[in-house]
């Protein structure tokens, strides 16, 4: 029996590249490799710069064969970062009963580094807090750090802003003069680890009932239909891991301001339990402090 040959013209389906099997055309490879090939034959003079092109192209997208670089999130201003102490009631002149969160402030908050646009591709603030022990840290962090001239601290940040205008390597951020009694700011942090959860303590589902002959009573229950769709849909609420997540509380007020205690009241719950490092920064209004668009 005579073997089939392909026609001539077609190609084979075994013959065809990894590429094309999985389909994807040629066209969707020129723009990025035309885009690498340029910063990758550069000079060896300019090693650092070739260095850092490389590095923000390998953080772009494409979007119909243009690169789009990702957008961080900009600060209203810059912030500083302190510890939760707890919560009590604030007795205000009036005689009013505010429930407020007590912040304070432990030796830090120092700028580490200034990031401009020039050099980093952003402009942006970094700043430490918490002072440890030298032997707490690596040597490429102590000697992030002692470039800076700046302590041995646990813990760096950034603030990306729209202008780093007055801000220099070892600057020490006071709280009054970043903000005021009154003022409106965003504050984030950890929330409270719990742990594995069922579904009414995670997603507040409703129990079963507890007599004339039930037996689910904590359960979950049906999490969807058999034949059609034949599969659970992503993101189904079920039991799982609760809490321990990064949760921001947005336009906080500050109710007041102690110099000598150097604590911070903000009206209202603060995520994690005390001790939790807080990121506290002005609130985002768009049109007032931020740009629109």
């Amino acid at each position: 029996m005579a073997a089939t040959t392909p026609m001539a013209g077609a190609s084979c389906p075994l013959s065809r590249s990894p590429t094309q099997r999985r389909g994807l055309s040629r066209q969707t490879f020129l723009p990025l490799s035309s885009s690498f090939s340029k910063i990758l034959h550069l000079d060896s003079s300019s090693s650092s710069n070739s260095f850092h092109s490389l590095s923000l192209a390998l953080t772009r997208g494409t979007r119909g064969g243009t690169a789009a670089a990702t957008k961080m999130s900009m600060e209203a201003g810059v912030g500083v970062m302190g510890t939760k102490l707890g919560m009590m009631s604030y007795f205000e002149p009036e005689g009013t009963v505010v429930p407020v969160t007590v912040v304070g402030f432990r030796e830090g908050n120092i700028v580490t580094q200034v990031k401009t646009a020039a050099t980093d591709g952003y402009d942006a603030v970094q700043v430490g807090y918490r002072r440890v022990r030298d032997r707490k840290l690596t040597r490429p962090e102590l000697g992030h750090l002692s470039k800076a001239g700046a302590i041995p601290m646990r813990h760096l940040q950034e603030f990306r802003l729209q202008s780093i205008e007055g801000f220099e390597p070892g600057q020490r951020l006071v709280i009054e003069e970043i903000f005021k009694e009154g003022d409106i700011v965003d504050v984030s942090g950890t929330t409270i680890g719990k742990g594995f959860q069922g579904g009414i303590k995670r997603h507040n589902f409703r129990r079963g009932p507890m007599t004339h002959g039930s037996k689910s009573h904590r359960a979950l229950g049906s999490i969807g239909a058999g034949t059609t769709p034949g599969r659970v849909y992503k993101g189904k609420k079920m039991p799982g891991r609760m809490g321990g997540t990064k949760r921001k509380i947005r336009k906080l007020k500050i109710v007041k301001i102690d110099n000598e205690l150097r604590i911070v009241m903000i009206k209202g719950a603060l995520p994690g339990k005390p001790g939790n490092l807080l990121r506290i920064t002005p609130a985002k209004i768009v049109g007032k402090n931020i740009p629109k668009s």
